[in-house]
């Protein structure tokens, strides 16, 4: 991670080192051409729109003085001669004050052959010119002296433009290249002191990003090698910038839940080897016993046998049915039905119990109620919600069912008076096996499983549910579905 920081930030300071290079020193010279020419075309606009008025000669002076430009302006007098109009000599070695004759009909040719602008580069001739004062003498001594290697050029810039009262003149301008070689030499130093100074620079970056982006990052890779071999205190610790903090916080919130996965999973083999051991010896034991003793071939005997093979039963098909809604294969069939009819049609189911054990059930409604849903699946919601309310119910036995309009839902709340559930355990309370207690008891009814079914079909329904309980109080769990608009006239308690 550090050497490919390193590289990367060496290639991009590379990229702009190599930018620098072409724009500041490469093409220094081209582009202060280019801001020259431009610059004397922007003389050349002032100075026509003054021509042939009588501020012509105070703009002359003011552009030669502000772009240190010598200036000519010549007036048509007739056929191919013309008289200067305006003039500023601010150069020591101006070319276009020391024209002759033939010089001055040459530009005017090339300017006619150019559709009335011409523009050359020249080169200048050092001796040119005349000192304005001893000032003047001693740096153009000195500019020769330092730029007697290189060349100086001048531009030449003419133009023919034609007054408003038709009269044709002539603009000359001069202006001189400066020599840009000491500039370019002075660039290349600093280049190369810029170009150690980013490399350096780019270095120490690394350095230091290395630190706080590639060293959590590889105690993290430690710590998750740690966590795939099922040590779940493993602890990703994220410092540095924001992003690898939060990376942290999500990984250990993640290894705590793996955690609690796996002692669910461990829980429910337990728990499922228990529920499948105990009514296969009860079977194995009756039937030994059927066969070695005939008196004890009854048919109570036969019905425990029974029972347990129900059981049994019910058990393979929980599972069964959990792994389907886990998987999402099992898909809900929607039909309109009466909610009502199908809690009474479940709680038909429990009269055997009733008798049996003294176990207390009631329904209370006002009205029926009709819903659009899978009413099997419904119905096994129900069911399961029930036989866990009998599992739980407490001393008093008492399992209450109840029918409330919320709106446009109907909600329906089982109740029982058990020993409730702690708020730490109620978020777990619809995993597989999940117990709220730590002793594993067989169910009075049904295999267990039946709170995480509820779950997934519920979830499959898109509907609401939840639980309300508090540890010595019992438990309601309730769901709700959208009411359909037919509703039977119809209230009482049953």
């Amino acid at each position: 991670m550090q050497w490919k920081l390193l590289a990367f930030l060496i290639a991009f300071v590379a990229f702009m080192l190599a930018v620098i290079w072409i724009f500041q020193i490469q093409m220094l010279g081209s582009f202060y051409r280019n801001a020259k020419y431009r610059e004397l075309e922007t003389i050349s606009g002032i100075l026509e729109r003054c021509l042939d008025t009588d501020s012509l000669a105070e703009a002359v002076e003011s552009c030669s003085i502000e772009y240190d430009t010598c200036i000519r302006i010549f007036k048509k007098a007739e056929e191919n001669v013309f008289v200067e109009a305006a003039s500023a000599d601010v150069a020591t070695n101006c070319t276009v004050h020391h024209l002759k004759e033939e010089e001055l009909k040459y530009y005017y040719r090339q300017t006619l052959l150019g559709d009335g602008s011409y523009t050359e580069n020249k080169e200048m001739d050092h001796h040119i010119g005349k000192f304005w004062s001893e000032e003047d003498a001693y740096t153009t001594k000195l500019f020769e002296v330092l730029d007697r290697e290189d060349k100086v050029y001048g531009i030449i810039h003419s133009r023919l433009v034609t007054a408003e009262n038709g009269i044709q003149y002539m603009v000359m301008l001069n202006s001189v290249l400066t020599p840009v070689s000491a500039t370019v030499k002075t660039l290349r130093t600093q280049f190369v002191w810029i170009s150690i100074v980013l490399l350096a620079g780019a270095s120490l970056l690394a350095f230091f990003m290395s630190r706080n982006i590639s060293r959590p990052l590889t105690a993290m890779n430690r710590s998750a090698k740690h966590l795939a071999l099922g040590h779940y205190d493993a602890d990703f610790k994220g410092y540095g910038c924001r992003e690898i903090r939060e990376l942290g916080d999500s990984l250990n919130y993640a290894a705590q839940e793996l955690s609690k996965v796996d002692y669910l999973q461990r829980e429910l083999i337990a728990n499922v080897s228990h529920d499948l051991r105990t009514p296969l010896t009860m079977i194995r034991g009756y039937s030994e016993m059927m066969r070695d003793i005939p008196t004890e071939n009854t048919p109570e005997n036969m019905q425990v046998l029974i029972d347990e093979t129900a059981y049994l039963s019910n058990l393979v098909t929980d599972l069964l049915d959990l792994s389907k809604l886990r998987a999402g294969s099992r898909e809900p069939s929607y039909e309109s039905f009466d909610l009502t009819e199908t809690v009474k049609e479940v709680m038909a189911r429990y009269d055997r119990l009733i008798r049996a054990e003294g176990y207390v059930m009631d329904f209370a409604y006002e009205e029926n109620v009709a819903v659009c849903a899978d009413r099997l699946m419904i119905l096994q919601v129900i069911y399961n919600l029930i036989n866990n309310a009998i599992n739980y119910a407490g001393e008093d036995k008492t399992v209450h069912v109840l029918q409330s309009l919320n709106g446009d839902a109907v909600r329906i709340s089982v109740v029982d008076n058990g020993e409730g559930i702690a708020p730490d355990d109620i978020r777990l309370i619809w995993d597989r096996y999940c117990r709220v207690d730590s002793v594993h008891k067989r169910t009075v009814v049904g295999s267990g499983l039946g709170l995480s079914i509820v779950k997934g079909i519920l979830e499959l329904h898109r509907a609401h549910y939840g639980v309300e309980s508090a540890k010595g109080h019992g438990s309601t769990f309730w769901f709700e579905l959208a009411v359909k608009n037919e509703k039977k006239e119809e209230s009482h308690e049953e």
